[in-house]
């Protein structure tokens, strides 16, 4: 099937991933990992999934200086032009500017899709589908696109999108409220009440909305954040990053969509999707023993323990009794072993104190 050279994709490649700490590493995060064995990392199954839907060179992706020679590395496919480095670190929504400039210069009614680079996703078929669904949507309509699925738990860790009126387009719905990382007890009502999808973090839409969106977005203290100007050379562009992009404040582009922007819609799509953010998202997203033990390409020999997450490094084997509702996580010259429950404020605070007192070559 021929792809249309009007859709393009962003891939957001430059967290840190420390929740999946000490799997995560700054040095090598989680995007870079074959985390599940399967001969592909994050970050190239990403590469993969979009590459069926639009032309590969229409891809590009944004990381930091740090981690761009691992992007070269593994995405040697990739062309150079479509490596956007920051100059710091200033979240997605900065990251999608300069992506977005670059994209209007090459195809000035592109429509995009901007993709984190660690996401699970079950049902590559189904994926394609949803994805030319959603960029066929956002071609013929002045509107923003956000892809949403249908909870599977009440999982504090995830966002959550409040359907609002259905439209004509089947799935597609207005959206009516967006909470990102509620406690437990409000992502059950979430999830009891049937009016919410988890946000995947993946925003569709043409080149002028995004730009309108990302001005709304920083409209009260980056006015000049997009220039109006659409014939910009790679010059300008590259002058307009090197003196604006250390000013522009960190804000997340899904978030600051959903909360700022208008003529917002969320269609409900049926990939199978998790977020591979947190320990406790994998044991969830993950088929499970008898016991409900998951063990993630790792050797281990189990006996009365249930309800744990084992990740290992390949080549090591572990014996273990009488454990319930752990992660067991090692790489290199750390290893965690963790209650499992809500972990992430829990690894946030290890990950700060193992960095005081140990010296950033363990996080």
């Amino acid at each position: 099937m021929e792809k249309n050279s009007n859709y393009f994709c962003i891939i957001l490649a430059g967290g840190r991933g420390r929740r999946l700490w000490p799997y995560s590493r700054d040095k090598f995060p989680k995007q870079f990992i074959d985390f599940f064995g399967t001969g592909r990392t994050q970050i190239q199954a990403t590469f993969d999934h979009f590459a069926r839907v639009l032309p590969p060179e229409n891809i590009l992706i944004c990381t930091n200086a740090e981690y761009a020679p691992i992007v070269r590395q593994q995405l040697p496919e990739m062309e150079e032009a479509n490596l956007m480095i920051e100059p710091v670190n200033r979240n997605t929504t900065a990251s999608v500017i300069w992506a977005a400039l670059m994209i209007k210069q090459r195809c000035s009614d592109a429509c995009v899709a901007v993709t984190p680079s660690d996401q699970f996703v079950l049902n590559e078929e189904a994926f394609f589908q949803n994805m030319e669904k959603g960029l066929e949507i956002v071609a013929n309509h002045e509107l923003v696109l956000t892809m949403g699925v249908n909870p599977t738990r009440p999982e504090p860790g995830y966002g959550y999108i409040q359907k609002g009126d259905e439209q004509a387009d089947d799935g597609v719905f207005s959206v009516k409220s967006f909470t990102e990382k509620p406690e437990r007890d409000f992502a059950q009502m979430f999830v009891q009440s049937g009016e919410f999808l988890w946000n995947t973090g993946m925003v569709l839409a043409s080149i002028e909305m995004l730009r309108h969106c990302v001005r709304r977005i920083y409209a009260r203290t980056f006015s000049g954040a997009l220039p109006e100007d659409h014939n910009h050379s790679l010059e300008e562009v590259m002058d307009f990053v090197t003196k604006n992009y250390a000013s522009l404040p960190n804000v997340a582009l899904d978030s600051g969509v959903l909360e700022l922007c208008d003529d917002v819609y969320v269609m409900r799509c049926d990939f199978g999707w998790a977020d591979l953010g947190t320990w406790h998202s994998i044991y969830e997203c993950m088929s499970k023993s008898e016991n409900d033990n998951v063990v993630v390409n790792s050797q281990v020999i189990m006996e009365d323990c249930h309800n744990n997450v084992i990740k290992l490094p390949e080549d090591h084997l572990a014996v273990i009794n009488g454990l319930d509702g752990y992660i067991v996580a090692e790489k290199d010259n750390v290893l965690l072993i963790c209650k499992k429950g809500d972990s992430s404020a829990l690894i946030k605070k290890y990950v700060n104190e193992v960095q005081i007192k140990y010296g950033e070559e363990f996080v």
